[in-house]
């Protein structure tokens, strides 16, 4: 589980910023606790704040990190693809990410500094009794590992300038490297169609659910079993369910394969069946709503989260999908009947209701300083009375009370409009 993150020098994102899913409120069901940990970690984080504010430039810079962890060593030869802010010093200052996170009850830290052609600083450190025991410190070209550790030659044969040694720590196998890699690359991000993006290997489309939902029907494998609980997806009829939840009119669906010339490989394909009130009618998934089809392509994605205890980015929770379908999927990851691997959602929203199923150390704002860089500060980092834990969240913050909300100039409206004349257009006298 992902405990804090720190960026810095990430689109536009300058000075250092930080998430943190440490709770402060302990004592309720959506937190997990952890033996050999003092804090209790959250499930859910949601991200608010004006457009341009950078709510998305967080979860960017969270899926440009999994992917660096994921293929530096393969796709990175003499240059880095990073995003760096381009005012200011952005261009001439390293990218920086520093983390904690638990993976199998025991906490990392992992530090990484790079600029466009080189790995300026990486280290890795583990608290398995609770204190500090460094794996490894790179500066520039040397690194230097822990004495004793296992496959640390390997690792050393594998680093170029721009590949990241936790990258080459996934090929070797000391658990402490493949289990820290493996919890950073499977980070999954989710998000509009439009978005441009350089990491296209993280990007979800249709055929995890596809995928999904073929498993299912074929009793292969079960990506989210509880047993008794109602989200159980064992069989057919449990993924029918899902389905439903955008759709109630949806009645079936049928999964076939056909060539695919643009892959060169079988591709299954989805249609869903509607029932009315006289024969039953097939339609493609294009011909579905925008709603319907922002709801399937998460549920792949989503429940495959849950199974194996990852972390969701989601960008725009609200993008063609019903307020009630975004807080199901909310509260679906706060229950620990659900949730039983702690796995974690962080998203992006416009939609204030949803607040109304958040809590205040689950909330996180966003706002464009003056030279364009992104600010976020928490919403428990608020005192007195604009944040107790009574407040209807909600409407404190259409009130602006935390700021984070947009503000519209009326007068520069109506000028822009021609309702109002400026003073270029003032008549003469």
């Amino acid at each position: 589980m992902l405990l804090r993150l720190q960026i810095a020098n990430h689109r536009s994102i300058l000075e250092p910023v930080e998430l943190s899913m440490i709770a402060v409120d302990k004592e309720r069901a959506a937190t997990r606790s952890f033996d050999r940990l003092s804090e209790y970690v959250l499930t859910v984080a949601g991200i608010y704040g004006p457009n341009a504010s950078g709510k998305s430039n967080v979860l960017d810079a969270m899926a440009w990190l999994s992917m660096a962890v994921a293929t530096s060593l393969r796709r990175w030869d003499d240059h880095i693809a990073r995003d760096a802010h381009r005012f200011g010093k952005g261009p001439n200052s390293p990218t920086e990410f520093d983390l904690d996170l638990e993976v199998d009850g025991v906490r990392y830290a992992y530090r990484l500094e790079l600029d466009d052609s080189a790995v300026l600083f990486e280290s890795l450190d583990s608290y398995p009794e609770g204190r500090r025991r460094n794996l490894f410190t790179r500066r520039k070209g040397e690194i230097d590992f822990r004495r004793g550790l296992d496959g640390t030659r390997g690792i050393r044969d594998l680093m170029t300038p721009t590949t990241l040694a936790l990258s080459a720590g996934r090929r070797v196998d000391h658990s402490d490297f493949r289990s820290v890699a493996q919890a950073l690359s499977s980070m999954r991000f989710l998000g509009p169609w439009n978005r441009r993006v350089s990491w296209a290997r993280h990007f979800i489309g249709l055929d995890n659910t596809v995928e999904f939902l073929a498993d299912v029907e074929a009793g292969q494998r079960q990506l989210f079993d509880t047993g008794e609980d109602r989200f159980a997806v064992s069989d057919r009829s449990a993924a029918m369910e899902l389905l439903r939840f955008a759709d109630p009119g949806i009645d079936e669906f049928v999964m076939t394969e056909e060539e695919s010339e643009r892959f060169g490989r079988r591709r299954r394909q989805l249609s869903l069946i509607h029932r009315g009130d006289g024969e039953p009618v097939t339609f493609d998934l294009e011909d579905e709503s925008a709603g319907t089809r922002t709801w399937f392509r998460l549920i792949g994605p989503a429940f495959a989260a849950l199974r194996f205890g990852g972390v969701l980015l989601l960008d725009e929770i609200d993008a063609s999908l019903h307020p009630r379908l975004s807080a199901r999927l909310i509260e679906i990851f706060q229950d620990p009947e659900t949730n039983t691997r702690g796995a974690q959602l962080v998203f992006t929203s416009h939609d204030t209701s949803l607040l109304n199923h958040l809590n205040r150390d689950e909330v996180w704002l966003t706002e464009r300083a003056p030279n364009a860089a992104t600010r976020l500060v928490g919403l428990a980092e608020f005192r007195g009375e604009r944040v107790r834990k009574s407040l209807n969240l909600e409407r404190a913050y259409l009130q602006g009370r935390f700021g984070a909300v947009p503000e519209v100039d009326q007068a520069a409206v109506r000028r822009a409009v021609g309702l109002v004349s400026t003073p270029d257009d003032a008549p003469t006298v």
